[in-house]
């Protein structure tokens, strides 16, 4: 019996020591402007000011909007709270300079690979244009062929002579045509070499 009671004895105090650590870690501040926060629990106390969590979420309060009985209590030092206070704001500089510069980098990157894709872009339209020409050129190197080798060509035949039995040729009316012809086959030609250079040099 005594074992049993000892046992729930032990129980209560555990409870009662949980309480008054809850309720001594969990009080209400109020700021020198008015400004409260209830139920608030100190989770880190800084040269410069205490930071709290409240319902609301973590909040920080400096110890120059604290009443002075508060300042006393965390042993509020301006000295330290003011070096504590530059050396935060030189490293939120320094941390802030670095993300500067990695965005800087990463716009920088991205502008090289756009630049990088115009060009390519720029280089592939230029091949097909090319290609698009020679394929022409070809076309009408194809077509003066055709149009030079019927030039070549005697005239319609027929038969005439004394006794119409020799067989005999009009004229070819695009013969006179033909020196004209192999001039532009010349042409087109040459051009067609050109473009093929500048093919092979844009697929490399």
């Amino acid at each position: 019996m005594r074992f049993k009671l000892r046992q729930v004895n032990t129980k209560l105090l555990t409870i009662l020591i949980l309480s008054f650590a809850s309720a001594a870690f969990s009080e209400d501040f109020k700021t020198v402007n008015g400004k409260e926060y209830k139920d608030a629990t100190i989770t880190r106390v800084e040269p410069d000011g205490i930071v709290i969590k409240t319902k609301s979420g973590i909040t920080k309060v400096y110890f120059a909007e604290l009443p002075k009985e508060l300042q006393e209590r965390f042993h509020y030092d301006p000295q330290k709270a003011t070096a504590y206070s530059g050396e935060q704001a030189a490293n939120y500089a320094e941390y802030q300079k670095h993300q500067a510069e990695a965005q800087r980098q990463r716009e920088d990157a991205a502008a090289k690979n756009n630049a990088i894709l115009v060009q390519q872009e720029a280089a592939q339209n230029r091949t097909q244009a090319l290609q698009a020409h020679y394929n022409e050129l070809q076309r009408q190197e194809d077509d003066l062929l055709l149009q030079i080798g019927e030039a070549k060509q005697p005239g319609p035949a027929y038969y005439g002579g004394k006794n119409n039995r020799t067989l005999l040729h009009h004229p070819n009316p695009q013969k006179s045509q033909l020196s004209l012809l192999q001039s532009h086959l010349s042409d087109v030609r040459h051009e067609k070499e050109q473009v093929r250079k500048q093919l092979e040099k844009a697929q490399r």
